[in-house]
Protein backbone atom coordinates (compact mmCIF):
# COMPACT_ATOMS: atom_id res chain seq x y z
CA UNK A 1 0.00 0.00 0.00
CA UNK A 2 1.34 3.56 -1.40
CA UNK A 3 1.53 6.21 1.52
CA UNK A 4 0.27 9.26 -0.01
CA UNK A 5 1.19 11.59 2.97
CA UNK A 6 5.01 11.24 2.64
CA UNK A 7 5.34 13.48 -0.16
CA UNK A 8 3.52 15.65 0.90
CA UNK A 9 4.69 19.48 1.27
CA UNK A 10 3.03 21.80 3.89
CA UNK A 11 2.39 25.34 3.39
CA UNK A 12 3.73 27.93 6.44
CA UNK A 13 2.30 31.11 7.26
CA UNK A 14 4.86 33.80 6.17
CA UNK A 15 5.14 36.70 9.39
CA UNK A 16 3.20 39.70 8.87
CA UNK A 17 5.03 42.57 7.63
CA UNK A 18 5.04 45.45 10.03
CA UNK A 19 5.66 48.90 8.21
CA UNK A 20 8.58 51.12 9.65
CA UNK A 21 7.00 53.98 11.76
CA UNK A 22 8.09 57.32 10.57
CA UNK A 23 8.60 58.16 14.13
CA UNK A 24 10.72 55.09 14.69
CA UNK A 25 12.95 55.49 18.18
CA UNK A 26 16.12 53.43 18.17
CA UNK A 27 16.41 51.55 21.65
CA UNK A 28 19.57 50.46 22.84
CA UNK A 29 19.76 47.75 26.29
CA UNK A 30 23.43 47.71 27.22
CA UNK A 31 24.91 44.66 29.85
CA UNK A 32 24.72 45.43 33.16
CA UNK A 33 28.00 45.91 34.53
CA UNK A 34 27.57 46.57 38.01
CA UNK A 35 28.35 43.68 40.28
CA UNK A 36 25.43 43.21 41.98
CA UNK A 37 22.94 44.28 39.44
CA UNK A 38 20.74 41.31 37.81
CA UNK A 39 17.72 43.51 36.70
CA UNK A 40 17.11 44.49 32.97
CA UNK A 41 14.69 47.57 32.10
CA UNK A 42 12.89 45.89 29.28
CA UNK A 43 11.88 41.65 28.87
CA UNK A 44 11.52 40.26 25.80
CA UNK A 45 7.72 40.85 25.89
CA UNK A 46 7.94 44.67 26.03
CA UNK A 47 10.62 44.22 23.31
CA UNK A 48 8.64 42.74 21.39
CA UNK A 49 5.50 45.20 21.84
CA UNK A 50 8.09 48.09 20.43
CA UNK A 51 9.09 46.30 17.81
CA UNK A 52 5.46 45.22 16.79
CA UNK A 53 4.49 49.40 16.91
CA UNK A 54 7.67 50.35 14.70
CA UNK A 55 10.56 50.70 16.97
CA UNK A 56 14.07 49.78 16.65
CA UNK A 57 15.39 47.93 19.58
CA UNK A 58 19.16 46.96 20.12
CA UNK A 59 20.06 44.73 22.58
CA UNK A 60 23.73 44.40 23.93
CA UNK A 61 24.43 39.99 24.31
CA UNK A 62 23.54 38.47 28.16
CA UNK A 63 22.25 41.72 28.90
CA UNK A 64 18.92 39.63 30.31
CA UNK A 65 21.09 36.90 31.46
CA UNK A 66 21.15 36.97 35.04
CA UNK A 67 17.26 37.58 34.77
CA UNK A 68 16.82 34.44 33.19
CA UNK A 69 15.85 36.21 29.83
CA UNK A 70 18.07 34.39 27.03
CA UNK A 71 19.33 36.31 23.80
CA UNK A 72 17.29 33.70 21.32
CA UNK A 73 14.21 35.57 23.49
CA UNK A 74 15.22 38.62 23.06
CA UNK A 75 15.96 37.80 19.11
CA UNK A 76 12.48 36.48 18.46
CA UNK A 77 10.71 39.34 19.75
CA UNK A 78 12.49 41.57 16.88
CA UNK A 79 15.68 42.75 18.59
CA UNK A 80 18.82 43.50 17.07
CA UNK A 81 21.38 41.70 19.13
CA UNK A 82 24.83 43.12 19.23
CA UNK A 83 28.15 42.44 20.49
CA UNK A 84 29.81 45.01 21.86
CA UNK A 85 28.35 47.89 24.92
CA UNK A 86 29.25 50.44 22.66
CA UNK A 87 26.94 49.57 19.88
CA UNK A 88 24.12 49.06 22.33
CA UNK A 89 24.87 52.95 23.60
CA UNK A 90 24.84 54.32 19.95
CA UNK A 91 21.11 54.56 20.20
CA UNK A 92 18.48 57.47 20.54
CA UNK A 93 17.06 56.22 23.92
CA UNK A 94 19.36 53.57 26.47
CA UNK A 95 17.73 52.55 29.21
CA UNK A 96 19.86 51.30 32.08
CA UNK A 97 19.19 50.31 35.72
CA UNK A 98 22.33 51.27 37.74
CA UNK A 99 23.76 54.50 36.93
CA UNK A 100 25.87 54.51 33.70
CA UNK A 101 30.16 55.34 34.00
CA UNK A 102 31.77 58.37 32.66
CA UNK A 103 33.04 56.10 30.48
CA UNK A 104 29.63 54.69 29.54
CA UNK A 105 28.49 58.34 28.70
CA UNK A 106 31.28 58.97 26.28
CA UNK A 107 29.83 55.86 24.19
CA UNK A 108 26.79 57.52 23.89
CA UNK A 109 25.77 59.52 20.59
CA UNK A 110 25.44 63.38 21.09
CA UNK A 111 21.92 64.12 22.33
CA UNK A 112 20.77 60.64 23.36
CA UNK A 113 17.95 60.68 26.15
CA UNK A 114 19.32 58.10 29.14
CA UNK A 115 16.51 56.52 30.81
CA UNK A 116 18.44 55.14 34.55
CA UNK A 117 18.97 55.66 37.73
CA UNK A 118 21.21 58.36 38.45
CA UNK A 119 21.67 58.98 42.11
CA UNK A 120 22.66 62.63 41.11
CA UNK A 121 23.51 63.23 45.27
CA UNK A 122 26.32 60.45 45.18
CA UNK A 123 27.79 61.61 42.05
CA UNK A 124 30.56 63.92 41.57
CA UNK A 125 30.49 67.73 39.42
CA UNK A 126 32.83 65.64 36.82
CA UNK A 127 29.77 63.22 36.32
CA UNK A 128 27.24 66.31 35.39
CA UNK A 129 29.70 67.54 32.75
CA UNK A 130 29.94 64.32 30.93
CA UNK A 131 26.31 64.23 30.43
CA UNK A 132 26.55 67.97 29.16
CA UNK A 133 29.30 67.69 27.03
CA UNK A 134 27.57 64.50 25.05
CA UNK A 135 23.90 67.34 25.21
CA UNK A 136 21.98 64.32 26.94
CA UNK A 137 18.48 64.39 28.13
CA UNK A 138 19.20 62.31 31.37
CA UNK A 139 15.77 60.97 33.33
CA UNK A 140 16.49 59.82 36.68
CA UNK A 141 13.79 56.97 37.13
CA UNK A 142 14.00 56.90 40.56
CA UNK A 143 12.81 60.57 40.60
CA UNK A 144 10.41 59.81 37.95
CA UNK A 145 6.50 60.68 38.69
CA UNK A 146 2.98 59.38 37.07
CA UNK A 147 0.50 61.40 35.81
CA UNK A 148 -1.48 61.55 40.06
CA UNK A 149 2.08 62.36 41.32
CA UNK A 150 2.90 59.01 42.71
CA UNK A 151 6.83 57.82 41.74
CA UNK A 152 6.13 54.37 39.92
CA UNK A 153 9.73 53.09 39.97
CA UNK A 154 10.22 53.89 43.64
CA UNK A 155 6.43 52.31 44.38
CA UNK A 156 7.31 48.99 42.22
CA UNK A 157 10.78 48.61 43.70
CA UNK A 158 9.66 49.13 47.30
CA UNK A 159 6.68 46.57 47.13
CA UNK A 160 9.19 43.96 45.93
CA UNK A 161 11.81 44.76 48.40
CA UNK A 162 9.17 44.96 51.09
CA UNK A 163 7.85 41.04 50.16
CA UNK A 164 11.12 40.17 50.00
CA UNK A 165 12.89 41.11 53.03
CA UNK A 166 10.23 39.00 55.14
CA UNK A 167 11.66 35.91 53.33
CA UNK A 168 15.21 36.83 53.94
CA UNK A 169 14.52 37.34 57.26
CA UNK A 170 12.56 33.70 57.57
CA UNK A 171 16.21 32.32 55.66
CA UNK A 172 18.19 33.71 58.58
CA UNK A 173 16.27 33.00 61.56
CA UNK A 174 16.36 28.72 60.77
CA UNK A 175 18.55 26.98 61.97
CA UNK A 176 20.45 25.97 58.96
CA UNK A 177 21.90 29.33 58.71
CA UNK A 178 22.92 29.76 62.42
CA UNK A 179 19.91 31.91 63.42
CA UNK A 180 17.50 31.31 66.61
CA UNK A 181 15.63 28.35 64.97
CA UNK A 182 12.60 30.14 64.56
CA UNK A 183 9.68 30.02 62.33
CA UNK A 184 8.59 33.26 60.98
CA UNK A 185 5.24 33.44 61.60
CA UNK A 186 4.00 30.77 64.27
CA UNK A 187 2.30 27.67 64.63
CA UNK A 188 -0.18 26.44 67.68
CA UNK A 189 0.30 26.60 71.26
CA UNK A 190 3.92 28.62 70.22
CA UNK A 191 4.09 32.74 70.44
CA UNK A 192 4.43 34.41 66.74
CA UNK A 193 7.64 35.95 65.39
CA UNK A 194 7.75 39.12 66.99
CA UNK A 195 8.63 41.72 63.85
CA UNK A 196 9.32 45.63 64.52
CA UNK A 197 9.30 47.96 61.19
CA UNK A 198 10.89 50.96 61.54
CA UNK A 199 8.90 53.19 59.18
CA UNK A 200 5.57 52.88 57.53
CA UNK A 201 5.67 53.50 53.56
CA UNK A 202 5.70 51.12 50.84
CA UNK A 203 8.45 48.92 51.93
CA UNK A 204 6.76 48.80 55.41
CA UNK A 205 3.30 48.14 54.02
CA UNK A 206 4.40 45.05 51.70
CA UNK A 207 6.35 43.68 54.64
CA UNK A 208 3.92 44.17 57.29
CA UNK A 209 1.48 42.25 54.59
CA UNK A 210 3.79 39.36 54.70
CA UNK A 211 4.41 39.24 58.27
CA UNK A 212 0.69 38.86 58.96
CA UNK A 213 0.21 36.54 56.47
CA UNK A 214 2.88 34.22 58.15
CA UNK A 215 1.28 34.57 61.39
CA UNK A 216 3.88 36.93 62.89
CA UNK A 217 3.06 39.78 65.47
CA UNK A 218 4.40 43.15 63.69
CA UNK A 219 4.97 46.50 65.25
CA UNK A 220 5.28 49.61 63.07
CA UNK A 221 7.29 52.93 64.24
CA UNK A 222 7.12 56.24 62.30
CA UNK A 223 6.96 59.79 63.27
CA UNK A 224 4.88 60.66 60.57
CA UNK A 225 1.29 59.79 62.16
CA UNK A 226 -0.76 60.01 58.60
CA UNK A 227 1.34 57.61 57.86
CA UNK A 228 0.48 55.28 60.47
CA UNK A 229 -3.01 55.72 60.12
CA UNK A 230 -2.54 54.85 56.23
CA UNK A 231 -1.00 51.81 57.21
CA UNK A 232 -3.55 50.31 59.31
CA UNK A 233 -6.14 51.45 57.23
CA UNK A 234 -4.48 49.56 54.15
CA UNK A 235 -3.75 46.71 56.20
CA UNK A 236 -7.45 46.22 57.10
CA UNK A 237 -6.69 44.82 60.79
CA UNK A 238 -5.29 46.21 63.72
CA UNK A 239 -1.96 46.54 64.32
CA UNK A 240 0.62 47.84 66.76
CA UNK A 241 2.10 50.93 65.80
CA UNK A 242 3.74 54.19 67.73
CA UNK A 243 5.82 57.24 66.87
CA UNK A 244 9.66 57.15 67.58
CA UNK A 245 10.71 57.68 70.86
CA UNK A 246 13.48 55.98 72.62
CA UNK A 247 11.79 54.41 75.52
CA UNK A 248 8.77 52.60 73.70
CA UNK A 249 11.26 51.33 70.31
CA UNK A 250 13.84 50.38 72.98
CA UNK A 251 11.43 48.51 74.76
CA UNK A 252 9.76 47.22 71.60
CA UNK A 253 13.63 45.90 70.19
CA UNK A 254 14.44 44.22 73.31
CA UNK A 255 11.51 41.22 72.41
CA UNK A 256 12.40 41.69 68.33
CA UNK A 257 13.03 38.74 66.20
CA UNK A 258 13.46 40.98 63.31
CA UNK A 259 13.89 44.32 62.51
CA UNK A 260 13.12 46.19 59.32
CA UNK A 261 14.80 49.59 58.73
CA UNK A 262 12.29 50.53 56.16
CA UNK A 263 12.48 54.86 57.17
CA UNK A 264 13.75 56.75 54.13
CA UNK A 265 14.59 60.82 54.07
CA UNK A 266 12.54 63.44 51.56
CA UNK A 267 16.31 64.53 51.29
CA UNK A 268 19.64 63.82 52.11
CA UNK A 269 20.86 61.21 54.51
CA UNK A 270 19.02 59.26 56.69
CA UNK A 271 18.32 60.02 59.98
CA UNK A 272 19.33 57.69 62.70
CA UNK A 273 17.12 56.38 65.05
CA UNK A 274 18.05 52.70 65.94
CA UNK A 275 21.57 53.35 68.13
CA UNK A 276 23.75 51.09 68.98
CA UNK A 277 22.88 50.42 72.47
CA UNK A 278 19.47 49.60 71.24
CA UNK A 279 21.18 47.56 69.19
CA UNK A 280 23.28 45.42 71.69
CA UNK A 281 20.33 45.21 73.77
CA UNK A 282 18.35 43.18 71.62
CA UNK A 283 18.24 38.78 72.10
CA UNK A 284 21.10 36.94 70.40
CA UNK A 285 20.47 35.30 66.91
CA UNK A 286 17.77 38.18 65.88
CA UNK A 287 18.30 39.75 62.50
CA UNK A 288 18.22 43.49 61.50
CA UNK A 289 17.17 44.18 57.63
CA UNK A 290 18.57 47.66 57.13
CA UNK A 291 16.17 48.56 53.61
CA UNK A 292 17.27 51.97 53.65
CA UNK A 293 20.99 51.62 53.17
CA UNK A 294 21.25 52.81 50.06
CA UNK A 295 20.53 56.55 52.09
CA UNK A 296 22.85 55.82 54.96
CA UNK A 297 20.28 53.53 56.88
CA UNK A 298 18.42 53.89 59.75
CA UNK A 299 20.40 51.95 62.37
CA UNK A 300 23.58 52.86 63.70
CA UNK A 301 25.34 49.32 63.22
CA UNK A 302 24.09 48.65 59.64
CA UNK A 303 26.74 48.79 57.25
CA UNK A 304 26.19 48.45 53.69
CA UNK A 305 26.53 44.68 52.41
CA UNK A 306 26.60 42.53 49.23
CA UNK A 307 25.16 39.66 47.32
CA UNK A 308 28.09 38.15 47.52
CA UNK A 309 28.75 38.73 51.34
CA UNK A 310 25.08 39.90 52.20
CA UNK A 311 25.31 39.54 56.40
CA UNK A 312 28.01 40.10 58.93
CA UNK A 313 27.44 40.15 63.40
CA UNK A 314 27.06 42.95 65.69
CA UNK A 315 26.60 42.45 69.43
CA UNK A 316 25.32 38.91 68.51
CA UNK A 317 22.32 40.53 65.95
CA UNK A 318 22.65 39.08 62.51
CA UNK A 319 22.76 42.23 60.07
CA UNK A 320 21.57 42.16 56.47
CA UNK A 321 22.31 45.11 54.72
CA UNK A 322 21.84 44.99 51.07
CA UNK A 323 21.30 48.47 48.95
CA UNK A 324 19.38 46.82 45.86
CA UNK A 325 17.22 43.87 47.85
CA UNK A 326 15.26 43.83 44.36
CA UNK A 327 17.60 42.39 42.27
CA UNK A 328 17.67 38.81 44.33
CA UNK A 329 14.30 38.68 42.26
CA UNK A 330 15.94 39.46 39.31
CA UNK A 331 13.18 38.50 36.96
CA UNK A 332 10.08 40.18 38.88
CA UNK A 333 11.98 43.13 39.15
CA UNK A 334 12.35 43.57 35.42
CA UNK A 335 9.08 42.87 34.80
CA UNK A 336 7.61 45.52 36.82
CA UNK A 337 10.38 48.20 35.34
CA UNK A 338 9.03 47.00 31.89
CA UNK A 339 5.75 47.51 32.83
CA UNK A 340 6.30 51.48 33.99
CA UNK A 341 8.58 52.20 31.01
CA UNK A 342 6.89 50.38 28.18
CA UNK A 343 4.09 52.51 27.70
CA UNK A 344 6.71 55.60 28.11
CA UNK A 345 8.79 54.57 25.58
CA UNK A 346 5.33 53.84 23.07
CA UNK A 347 4.42 57.87 24.13
CA UNK A 348 7.98 59.23 23.14
CA UNK A 349 7.47 57.25 20.11
CA UNK A 350 4.66 59.04 19.56
CA UNK A 351 5.59 62.54 20.17
CA UNK A 352 9.33 61.51 18.49
CA UNK A 353 11.70 62.04 21.33
CA UNK A 354 12.16 62.60 25.08
CA UNK A 355 12.41 66.96 24.45
CA UNK A 356 8.82 66.55 23.68
CA UNK A 357 7.67 64.29 26.03
CA UNK A 358 9.13 67.24 28.55
CA UNK A 359 7.09 69.97 27.06
CA UNK A 360 4.41 67.71 26.50
CA UNK A 361 4.12 66.27 30.01
CA UNK A 362 4.60 67.73 33.22
CA UNK A 363 4.98 64.52 35.00
CA UNK A 364 7.76 63.33 33.06
CA UNK A 365 9.89 66.37 33.39
CA UNK A 366 10.19 65.85 37.16
CA UNK A 367 12.69 63.26 36.20
CA UNK A 368 14.73 65.27 34.07
CA UNK A 369 17.73 66.69 34.77
CA UNK A 370 19.76 67.70 32.05
CA UNK A 371 18.55 68.54 28.58
CA UNK A 372 19.22 70.59 25.44
CA UNK A 373 17.18 73.73 25.95
CA UNK A 374 17.35 76.71 27.91
CA UNK A 375 17.38 76.35 31.35
CA UNK A 376 17.88 79.06 34.21
CA UNK A 377 20.50 79.15 36.39
CA UNK A 378 18.08 78.82 39.24
CA UNK A 379 16.60 75.42 38.01
CA UNK A 380 20.02 73.85 37.80
CA UNK A 381 21.08 74.92 41.15
CA UNK A 382 17.91 73.35 42.50
CA UNK A 383 18.81 70.30 40.57
CA UNK A 384 22.32 69.43 40.84
CA UNK A 385 22.89 71.50 44.81
CA UNK A 386 25.84 72.72 43.05
CA UNK A 387 28.24 75.61 44.12
CA UNK A 388 27.89 79.21 42.34
CA UNK A 389 31.78 78.16 40.93
CA UNK A 390 30.77 74.14 39.43
CA UNK A 391 27.76 75.86 38.08
CA UNK A 392 29.06 78.64 35.78
CA UNK A 393 31.41 75.93 34.39
CA UNK A 394 28.50 73.49 34.07
CA UNK A 395 26.89 76.32 31.85
CA UNK A 396 29.92 77.31 29.95
CA UNK A 397 30.67 73.65 28.92
CA UNK A 398 26.57 73.85 27.66
CA UNK A 399 26.48 76.82 26.17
Amino acid sequence: MVDLTENIVYTKEAPAKIKSSKNALVIGIPRETAAQEKRVVLTPEAVGLLVNNGQEVIVETLAGKDAKFTDKEYSDAGAKMVYSAKEAFDAEVILKVEPPTIEEIENMRPGACLISALQLGKQHADYIHALNRKRITAVAFENLEDKVGGMPVVRAMSEIAGSTVMLIAAEYLSSVNDGKGLILGGVTGVPPTEVVIVGAGTVAEYAARTALGLGASIKVFDNQIYKLRRIKQLLGQQVYTSTIDNYTLGKALKEADVVIGALRAEKGRNKIVVSEEMVSGMMEGSIIIDVSIDQGGCIETAVMTSHEHPTYVKHGVIHYCVPNIASRVARTASAGLSNIFTPILLQMADLRGAEEMIFNYKWFMKGVYTYRGSLTNAYLARKFTMSHKELQLLLAARY
